[in-house]
């Protein structure tokens, strides 16, 4: 693939690693040859980088699978998931899962990106629903007021919620802006 055919979330092969694009800007200047700034994140790292490069450039593209798993359960460190359609189990460990940790509760279901038979990326559900376990007082007339507290979650998740919500509710939490969406129990 050359790189004026590349787009936004496309996964590419750089020196035998797998990127996901994440944005592409292109400028023509007046001679020579168009410049493309790609801003990709290295799948197995995370890291986020911004190289350049030139048109005719070419890529290999990356053979990545996404497969439907659910959340098993964590050991040590690594992480149980086991794929819906042929039940198999996969394992990844806590370098690759990151910060996600806190959202997954057990059957969670979420997808795993595979790369040469190895997981390397976990994709979350927009929403997951957890119990909170702690929380700090409310204060008095705070139902009044968008008063914000502290709260852990089941998985030990802190965040900020409602002055309402109360240990023992059941809440939705946006995955990817770590926010409170609703209380849906309790």
């Amino acid at each position: 693939m050359e790189v004026s055919e590349v787009s936004k979330n496309n996964k590419l092969l750089v020196d035998g690693v797998p990127y996901n694009v994440e944005s592409v800007s292109f400028v023509k200047p007046g001679k020579g040859r168009a410049i493309y700034h790609l801003k990709m994140r290295n799948l197995l790292s995370g890291v986020l980088s911004e190289p350049t490069y030139h048109s005719g450039d070419k890529f290999d593209e990356a053979s990545i699978r996404v497969r439907d798993m659910q959340y098993l359960y964590e050991e040590h460190g690594h992480y149980y998931f086991m794929d819906t359609e042929s039940f198999e189990q996969h394992l990844m460990d806590e370098t690759n899962v990151g910060e996600k940790k806190f959202y997954l509760k057990d059957n969670l279901d979420v997808q795993i990106m595979i790369w040469e038979d190895r997981p390397i990326d976990l994709i979350l559900p927009k929403a997951v629903e957890l119990t909170v376990v702690e929380t700090t007082e409310s204060i008095k007339g705070a139902t009044a007021t968008a008063q914000q507290k502290t709260a852990r979650m089941e998985t030990d998740l802190e965040m900020n919620v409602p002055s309402f919500i109360k240990e023992g509710d059941i809440i939705r939490i946006n995955t990817s802006t770590n926010s409170y969406v609703e209380r849906v129990g309790g």
